[in-house]
């Protein structure tokens, strides 16, 4: 990993040690942002998602590529003794240890607060969990799918007369890593600050205040009004129009937020006579009578093609979109134009493509020459030979006693 002090976490050290999504994602993001990241993974198959496929791009898991870029991987059993004792150096070592266990595992074993706070530099600790430690279901493992139907969120999502459904992506696990993120951060700035901090700064973030905060507006919406929160499809619950809608040749999605941009709408399909109509001027009275206006809206737009429509409401300042397959996206120019996706060194030579940080800094997208995700073990070596000064001779004792593993090769 280049180092370069350009970027804004440069020198921080980071100590990984999760699996899945949710850490994973959020790791990357650090790595991203300059940090040293070091993945602790068992030497018995590591990071469960690099066996999730197909697709493989040279035996390695896409999930696995598209979520592990910038770190580096030391396979390591800390269930052994040495593995443990090579695990608290690391930790002494460490500005953040992020884990995704179970609450409880760390005073299991015998890595309490008082042992941080007394081992450690104030260091930056972020824990995610399914349901954190208090309440009911405290200490349960969580998965996304359980979360998504347990927040609520499966009631609002899917067509009103269908079944609750999911979303397309594990988006309770993407934000639960976004919010590790975010706390990470924010235990950085409380270190940086130098208030004579004398313990560790420990963070928490869980799937399932993730999901309920998810709700968002549906959520003030139920609480307010006392009323229970259904499904609206593509449409929007305090909105109207705002949907999909066919076309002659596809479908586009249309949002017009207010009145204003209403009567702009009605004006470009030809249909002034709809903003003059009680029902439909004002958006409170569109969206009692929502079913009617959209088959009236669907009938007009099917004269005409997607990208006709599209053309015609963004020269107005009506939002919309075309609705595009994954491939159509990742394609799109202005995908390309703003670099989301890149080429990466693959770890068994090559390149792949993946997707690249949604963010830039000073107008850099990520580092300018990315770690390609690592190979189960593959900086084993270096790491505990340059950081825990272990020699050649006690790495192989380690190999052999399975503590470890070199996968250099």
């Amino acid at each position: 990993m280049s180092v370069n002090q350009s970027y804004p976490l440069t020198g921080v050290k980071v100590l990984d040690l999760t699996r899945v999504l949710a850490g994973p994602l959020c790791t990357q993001y650090l790595g991203d942002l300059g940090a040293e990241i070091i993945k602790i993974e068992n030497p018995q198959g590591g990071d469960d998602t690099r066996a999730w496929g197909p697709p493989f791009s040279k035996d390695i898991s896409a999930y696995f590529l598209g979520v592990n870029r910038n770190k580096k991987s030391l396979a390591l059993d800390f269930k052994s003794k040495e593995g443990f004792e090579i695990l608290t150096e690391l930790i002494k070592k460490s500005d953040v240890v992020i884990d995704n266990f179970k609450p409880g595992f760390w005073d299991k074993v015998g890595l309490t607060d008082e042992w941080f706070n007394k081992n450690t530099n104030s260091i930056v600790r972020n824990s995610i969990s399914g349901y954190g430690d208090v309440g009911p279901q405290g200490g349960l493992p969580g998965y996304d799918f359980l979360l998504q139907a347990e927040s609520g969120l499966m009631k609002i999502t899917g067509e009103e007369s269908g079944q609750p459904m999911k979303l397309g992506v594990a988006i309770v696990d993407i934000v639960t890593g976004l919010n590790a993120v975010i706390s990470i951060l924010s235990g950085l700035i409380i270190k940086n600050k130098k208030l004579n901090i004398n313990e560790s700064i420990l963070t928490e973030v869980n799937l399932y205040n993730t999901g309920i905060f998810l709700l968002a507006n549906v959520a003030s919406n139920n609480l307010i009004s006392n009323k229970e929160s259904g499904r609206f499809g593509n449409g929007h619950p305090n909105i109207v129009p705002y949907n999909l809608f066919k076309t002659k040749d596809g479908q586009i999605a249309l949002s017009v937020g207010n009145d204003k941009q209403f009567k702009k709408f009605s004006e470009l399909i030809k249909k002034p006579e709809w903003y003059l109509n009680d029902k439909f001027k004002k958006n409170e009275h569109r969206v009692i009578n929502r079913l009617e206006l959209e088959k009236l809206i669907e009938v007009s737009l099917k004269q005409n093609n997607s990208e006709y429509w599209y053309d015609l409401f963004i020269n107005a300042n009506i939002p919309s979109a075309i609705v595009r397959s994954v491939s159509e996206a990742l394609k799109h120019p202005q995908t390309i134009e703003n670099q989301m996706v890149q080429n990466i060194k693959h770890p068994k030579g090559g390149t792949f493509k993946t997707l690249n940080t949604p963010m830039t800094i000073n107008k850099k997208r990520g580092l300018s020459s990315p770690l390609s995700p690592p190979l189960l073990g593959e900086h084993s070596y270096e790491i505990l030979k340059n950081i825990m000064k272990i020699d050649n001779e006690k790495f192989l004792e380690l190999c052999n006693g399975g503590v470890t593993k070199d996968g250099r090769n």
